[in-house]
C-alpha cells in the first residue's frame, strides 16, 4: 500500500490516495492503530484516506490512531489540498473535499509558483448546545461550569463539524493535560466525546492553546480546535476576530469573518513517502 507522510504544523498523518486503485482491508480502525503505531508502524496521529466524490473534486475520511473516525481535521485538510496541487491531481486553486462535516473548500495560496500555505473555509461554526453535541438545557454553551472529579472548569463549547471543549485559563503551563483531557473528552455531557482546548490568551490579536484530541490525545496542532478557540474568545469578549493562535507546532491565522464563517490560514507539509506492507492473519 503506498502512502505519503504528511504534516500540518506537527500534526501528522499517514495519506492514502485509494482513488489510485489501493486495496485495503474491511476494518478501517484496526489498519489506523497498526499503521499509527510509533513503535510498530509508520507513527502518526491519525490516517487520512483520499476517496472518490460525486459531489466534490475528493473525499476525505479521517480515521484517528486509536480507530474511531473524526468528522473533520483542519490541520488534514490543507495536507490534503496541497498533495492534490503538488501531484496534479486536482490543479485548482480553490478545491472542494466532501468530509463528515460537509463540503469543505480550501484554497491554495501561490509564491513564485511553489504552495506556501493553504486557506481554509471553514464554515459557520455551530453554537447550539444540540449542535455540539453535548447534554442540557437548549442553548450556547458559553463559559459555563462543568464538573469533572470534583473540578470546576469554565468551559465554552463549539462545533467545527466535531465537538470542541474550550477553556481559558491564566497559565497553559500549569495545566496537567494528560490527566485532565482524558476526563474530559469522555465526560458524559458529550455523548459524542470531545477535543479539549486549554487557551491563554496573550492579547486581544494573540491566543496560546494546548489540545487534547478526541481520539489522538495530545498533538502539535489542530485546525478545527485553533477555529473553535478563536470563536470562543470572540464569544467571551477576550479577543478580535482575527487573531494568531500559538500552538505547540507554531502559528495557525484565524479569522471569524463578518459573512459568519472561519478562515483557517497555515502551512502543510510532505516529509517521505513509502509502502506498506499489510500482514494478514
Amino acid at each position: 500500500m503506498l502512502f505519503t507522510k504528511v504534516h500540518g504544523l506537527g500534526n501528522d498523518f499517514i495519506l492514502v490516495n485509494a482513488g489510485i486503485g489501493e486495496r485495503f482491508p474491511d476494518d478501517y480502525a484496526t489498519l489506523a492503530k497498526e499503521m499509527c503505531d510509533r513503535k510498530f508502524g509508520i507513527g502518526a496521529d491519525g490516517l487520512v484516506l483520499l476517496l472518490d466524490s460525486g459531489v466534490a473534486d475528493v473525499r476525505m475520511r479521517i480515521i484517528n490512531s486509536d480507530g474511531t473516525e473524526a468528522e473533520m481535521c483542519g490541520n488534514a485538510i490543507r495536507c490534503v489540498a496541497q498533495y492534490l496541487y503538488e501531484h496534479n491531481i486536482v490543479r485548482k486553486e480553490q478545491i472542494k473535499v466532501e468530509t463528515l462535516a460537509g463540503i469543505i473548500v480550501p484554497q491554495v495560496i501561490l509564491k513564485n509558483g511553489m504552495v506556501e500555505a493553504i486557506k481554509v473555509d471553514m464554515g459557520e461554526p455551530r453554537l447550539q448546545r444540540a449542535e455540539i453535541p453535548m447534554v442540557g438545557e437548549a442553548g450556547q454553551v458559553v463559559n459555563d461550569t462543568l464538573e469533572v472529579d470534583g473540578q470546576k472548569f469554565y468551559i465554552t463549547a463549539v462545533s467545527m463539524g466535531n465537538p470542541h471543549c474550550v477553556i481559558f485559563v491564566e497559565d497553559i503551563a500549569s495545566i496537567p493535560l494528560h490527566m485532565i483531557g482524558p476526563r474530559i473528552e469522555y465526560h458524559p455531557a458529550f455523548p459524542k466525546k470531545t477535543n479539549v482546548e486549554f487557551v491563554q490568551v496573550l492579547n486581544p490579536q494573540e491566543v496560546r492553546m494546548v489540545v487534547w484530541e478526541r481520539g489522538a490525545g495530545p498533538t502539535l496542532a489542530c485546525g478545527t480546535g485553533a477555529c473553535a478557540v478563536a470563536v470562543a474568545g470572540v464569544l467571551n469578549g477576550l479577543t478580535e476576530k482575527k487573531v494568531t493562535v500559538h500552538l505547540p507546532g507554531g502559528p495557525l491565522q484565524i479569522e471569524w469573518a463578518d459573512n459568519g464563517k472561519v478562515y483557517m490560514t497555515g502551512p502543510a507539509r510532505e516529509v517521505f513517502h513509502g509502502e506498506y506492507t499489510v500482514y494478514k492473519s
